[in-house]
């Protein structure tokens, strides 16, 4: 029978919307398809849907999601009676939860309904889907006495009209609260009661937020301006010095058009990060000359300003009347939300109150998900060479909201400060080094002088070596001041491993380094190598590549069935080639007997269990390998790019193994999502210490 989460409330403004995202990422994680149910719905778009649609790319038929509108639901209610409401949206219910391994409903919202009893709807809806309910209580603006009692009483409310209540979040509390609310609410409730504390930037409106709310004219500013949290405002008519020191982050300068000297004071300051502000509104339909706009779009890229006809006194009114909203148009309140359920709510107890249905399809967002947790577990410090790169910036921000690991940007400091400001992107408690300046150079370069002083390298050519961001971040690795390091997208493969090929080197017992890609299909992830490193490697190389990918799998919770490729299975070829295979397979039993290997063995037959039947059958190993091992670099990296375009597959790495300590390299076409997803499999790999990989089998 399909499990279903109702995620409700007791009032308006109780911003469920972070649980309701919150609770859709667990259930993504556990299984594959996740329907989504609204029983009632006002006209127009539906943010909250549209976001969870494009972010978890949901493939259900939007005309499904909903029940019935609320007018027509008041009409049905008052004509025929509750009974038949709720008939109607059990049956409109079960029309989704038959297709769907999971569905989570999203109650009510307490906005302009006209139901005498709206959370008795709630509780008896829930109970007729068979669904397990997740209270949000609001607490912005309250006492802690005040959320304290709303919380039980709410619990007692559900409770008492037959829920099966899953937990309780009490939500946007004043952080000065919050841990003495949750303290008191532990040992008053009978099931767990998560209390999460108000996060300004979820309320903030976005500038394209607010372009859309007054109907403003983009006079410059670029779509990534535009995404910008709007924190504060500051009004501005007093002279320059005063409003300079006025100026909070984030904030939104209302001035009246002709004041020219404000904003280009303004867009100055935001350029030199003293502070970064998101942007500029300009009053009374007054828009500064020509020259005076050139000089802003150069002092600022990309950093909006606006225009509205209006004074400033109308202006502000409808300024601090408005409020953020999670929709698909911010995709960094999303993170930021995410980031603060993982952060407040125990989402390991949480997945394992859902009894959602588990299977052995992993899909590649299901891959992704499981990366980010993990990485979460043991928190671990990531340095990143490329701090000035715009993909790189995005990835450290979505990191940073998620706390999927600590981060270290290198470049000049003021340019990535400016770049971020720029990209309006908050950098949080992350470290800005700058390795020309640092004072860690001068030991840096005596540390590697002394590693490279059989190649004559001298203190004083090393001095001018370690300024490079990759030596520099190699050497913070090496020296314990970083625990991984993630670079390529703006430097050749050659460039990124290098230093670590010097400085790092191989673990005991590997005689080289190599790399795996995890190819995510549709319903389940393999693990090729060596797909980057290696262009021939003999018997013995192969047979630790073999063994490096092997134990690389295991760590990130794939089962290891290893498939020694070739174009011949069993005995029926022979040939150098052949042969080569055959003996790196011999020595992988002789060393790791524990392993499940076969090889060697032809890709169809590793993978397809009607061949496998055939060819191989009684193996282990034929028909269901997750590990394939290629016998030369030709054919691995052909062999994953014509998988991971024909197939569709999203393949995430490469990932370096047999390094004493991780390091990874990036594709110079990576996206922002491909970095996020290297850095936490580098943090993964960091979080098992050098002792234990040393005793490792």
């Amino acid at each position: 029978m399909t499990r279903s989460v109702y995620v409700t409330g007791i009032d308006r403004g109780d911003g469920r919307q972070i649980v309701e995202l919150g609770v859709m990422e667990l259930l993504t994680r556990q299984v594959d398809r996740v329907g989504v149910f609204r029983p009632l719905v006002h006209d127009g778009p539906d943010r909250l849907f549209e976001l969870l649609r494009a972010r978890y790319r949901l493939a259900q038929d939007p005309a499904t999601v909903y029940g019935l509108g609320y007018e027509e639901a008041s009409a049905l209610q008052a004509e025929q009676g509750t009974d038949e409401l709720v008939s109607a949206l059990v049956d409109r219910f079960h029309r989704v939860a038959r297709d769907y391994d999971v569905v989570l409903v999203l109650g009510t919202d307490y906005a302009e309904t006209q139901f005498p009893d709206e959370l008795a709807l709630n509780a008896r809806l829930a109970n007729e889907f068979g669904a397990a309910v997740i209270p949000v209580v609001g607490g912005r603006k309250q006492s802690a006495e005040s959320v304290l009692a709303e919380t039980r009483n709410a619990f007692r409310a559900y409770d008492g009209l037959g829920c099966d209540v899953l937990a309780m979040v009490t939500n946007r509390v004043a952080r000065e609260d919050r841990d003495e609310i949750a303290a008191r609410l532990a040992d008053r409730l009978p099931v767990p009661c998560w209390v999460v504390p108000d996060e300004p930037a979820l309320s903030a409106p976005t500038v394209s937020q607010i372009v859309h709310a007054l109907g403003a004219k983009v006079v410059l500013g670029d779509d990534s301006g535009l995404a910008r949290d709007t924190m504060d405002f500051v009004f501005g008519g007093a002279m320059l010095p005063n409003l300079l020191a006025a100026l909070t982050p984030g904030c939104l300068v209302v001035t009246p058009g002709d004041r020219a000297d404000l904003v280009i004071g303004a867009l100055a300051a935001h350029s030199a990060g003293t502070p970064p502000i998101a942007g500029v509104l300009l009053t009374l339909d007054e828009v500064p000359g020509e020259a005076i706009l050139t000089l802003a779009a150069r002092l600022a890229p990309g950093t909006p300003v606006l225009s509205v006809p209006a004074n400033s006194f109308p202006t502000a009114e409808r300024l601090f009347s408005l409020e953020g909203k999670l929709n698909a148009a911010t995709p960094r309140k999303a993170e930021t939300a995410l980031g603060l359920f993982e952060r407040y709510v125990d989402t390991t107890a949480l997945s394992s109150r859902v009894s959602a249905p588990s299977g052995d399809r992993v899909t590649p967002m299901m891959f992704e998900h499981q990366l980010l947790e993990q990485a979460r577990g043991r928190l671990r410090r990531v340095v990143l060479p490329e701090g000035t790169e715009e993909r790189v910036l995005h990835a450290a921000e979505v990191l940073l909201r998620r706390g999927v690991c600590e981060l270290i940007l290198l470049g000049p400091i003021e340019q990535i400060r400016k770049k971020a400001a720029d990209l309006g992107i908050d950098l949080g408690d992350s470290t800005l080094i700058d390795p020309a300046t640092s004072e860690l150079r001068d030991s840096f370069a005596e540390k590697y002088a002394a590693l490279r002083a059989h190649r004559g390298v001298t203190v004083e050519l090393a001095y001018d070596v370690v300024s490079d961001v990759n030596y520099f971040g190699t050497l913070m690795v090496q020296e314990g001041l970083a625990d991984g390091m993630v670079s390529g997208s703006a430097h050749s493969t050659a460039a990124t491993i290098r230093p670590a090929f010097e400085i790092i080197k191989t673990t005991p017992g590997a005689s080289i380094v190599s790399s795996v890609f995890f190819m995510c299909l549709a319903d389940k992830v393999l693990v090729y190598g060596d797909c980057a490193v290696n262009p021939a490697p003999d018997a013995e190389q192969l047979a630790d590549i073999a063994v490096q990918s092997a134990e690389t799998a295991a760590r990130f919770g794939v089962e290891p069935r290893i498939a020694m490729l070739s174009y011949s299975t069993g005995t029926s070829g022979s040939g150098a080639d052949v042969d080569k295979v055959r003996r790196a397979t011999e020595l992988v039993r002789e060393r790791r007997p524990d392993l499940k290997i076969e090889g060697p063995i032809q890709y169809d037959a590793a993978v397809e269990p009607s061949v496998a039947a055939t060819k191989l059958p009684g193996s282990e190993v034929a028909g269901q390998a997750s590990v394939l091992i290629f016998p030369d670099l030709n054919t691995g990296n052909n062999t994953y790019k014509a998988v991971q375009r024909s197939a569709g597959a999203i393949a995430v790495g490469p990932v370096l193994q047999g390094l004493r300590k991780p390091v990874n390299d990036l594709s110079r076409g990576a996206l922002v999502q491909d970095i996020v997803n290297t850095v936490a499999i580098t943090a993964i790999q960091a979080q098992q210490s050098p002792a234990e990989e040393a005793s490792a089998p």
